[in-house]
């Protein structure tokens, strides 16, 4: 078990020394899921208003659908991706293998479905005599929208940490698109699964403990958010 304890110290070394490697994925990371959330965000949030606010022919089998989607493996996305982007699919001329904004459309597609079911849920929770009241007062289509999304929006918060959570975990879709380049697409995930293969098990520590602090950082920033909105 002595290795265990030597890993962790030997982890917490190399992140107070700020070893390249360990920050180099950290960085590469926090660029990533900035650039997956942005994307998943900007689609998400209205698909899942509409779904949720809206009655349409279909609504049930789309809903379905989407919750069907929650659980959709991650290779599978990668796969997909991979044969789109790839030199023989149809956007292999855009350069998007094995780059940033590559990795992103995988993470955002698998992150699409969370925020868009969540979003859903979120509006359909919303209190009825809202919108009588706002139509009362006049109120347009927009300052509906608006005013729906506000009173949803702590569980729209935590769809967007359940999604952040998701997409911060997983590896196939990294390591099928990224190819786990270093310096340049590793991430914090990738990292620990190469690491600790190799036997450098103090490094895949160091990645495991700064995963985990950025999950603390996030789900605290909720909270603090939460208070604040809430007083």
């Amino acid at each position: 078990m002595n290795y265990i304890s030597d890993g962790f110290f030997q982890g917490l070394q190399l992140i107070f020394s700020m070893d390249d490697e360990v920050w180099t994925a950290v960085l590469t990371t926090l660029k990533l899921t900035a650039l997956s959330m942005s994307a998943t965000l900007a689609v998400g949030v209205p698909l899942g208003f509409m779904l949720g606010y809206f009655s349409f022919p279909g609504k049930k089998m789309v809903r379905i659908t989407v919750d069907t989607l929650l659980s959709i493996p991650t290779v599978v996305v990668g796969l997909l991706v991979y044969a789109f982007i790839s030199n023989r699919g149809p956007f292999g001329g855009y350069g998007l293998l094995f780059s940033l904004p590559g990795m992103a459309i995988g993470q955002a597609i698998l992150a699409l479905p969370i925020v868009t079911a969540l979003t859903a849920s979120a509006v359909e929770s919303v209190d009825d005599r809202l919108r009588l009241t706002l139509l009362t007062l006049g109120a347009g289509g927009r300052r509906l929208a608006l005013s729906t999304l506000w009173e949803s929006r702590h569980q729209i918060l935590m769809a967007a940490v359940t999604a952040y959570g998701r997409i911060t975990a997983e590896v196939g879709v990294s390591m099928m698109i990224g190819g786990n380049i270093k310096w340049r697409t590793r991430t914090v995930t990738t990292a620990i699964t190469l690491e600790t293969g190799k036997g450098e098990f103090s490094t895949g520590i160091a990645l495991g403990v700064m995963l985990l602090v950025l999950s603390f950082a996030l789900n605290w920033s909720l909270s603090a958010l939460r208070r604040r909105t809430a007083s």
